[in-house]
């Protein structure tokens, strides 16, 4: 009877093991806006770190952590580092590209709860007097990433604080 208790067992591990490999090894998240106001006005928003705090949703999560910056003051070589309760974790964000009124890539380096790398992407696309808004984020799921993700969705887990960052980016632009 012991036997075919661990067979079994054994049999559910591989199953979930096989199950897991077979998840995807790349996840992108996307979410969209469309605000009232020039381009110009919403790159800036994003394009200066030190404005995040405006419309940042993971400052709402802990209003205590902390922030540091780095390199340039904007643009291209600025550095934001964090380091907050256990739901915002602790990372370190670089902008390494920024087209003007255009495109804003940023690498996320996430330190806790656990290490990984991400790619954030800022795009404003002009429809009249008005600006659409993409935030996006893309990256590799490790193993345990994959076994993570199949309890709780990315999407719903990183897009639903998307939404809330671009309503607050909406009103602070608008405002």
């Amino acid at each position: 009877m012991l036997i075919k208790i661990l067979i079994g067992c054994a049999v559910i591990v591989v199953g979930l093991v096989a199950i897991v490999a077979t998840r995807p090894a790349e996840f992108r998240v996307t979410r969209r806006t469309t605000i009232a106001a020039p381009a110009q006005a919403v790159f800036a928003q994003v394009n200066d770190f030190h404005k995040w705090e405006a419309w940042n949703p993971w400052a709402r999560i802990d209003p205590t952590m902390t922030r540091t910056y780095e390199g340039a003051r904007a643009g291209s070589g600025a550095v934001y580092t964090w380091a907050g309760n256990n739901e915002v974790g602790a990372g370190r964000m670089t902008l390494i590209e920024s087209r003007p009124n255009d495109l804003i890539r940023v690498r996320l380096d996430f330190l806790k709860p656990f290490r990984s790398t991400s790619i954030a992407e800022f795009t404003f696309t002009p429809e009249g007097d008005h600006t659409v808004v993409t935030w996006s984020m893309s990256g590799r799921n490790n193993f345990i990433a994959k076994a993570v993700h199949l309890v709780i969705h990315m999407g719903k887990m990183i897009g639903g604080n998307f939404e809330k960052g671009l309503a607050s980016m909406k009103a602070a632009v608008e405002g």
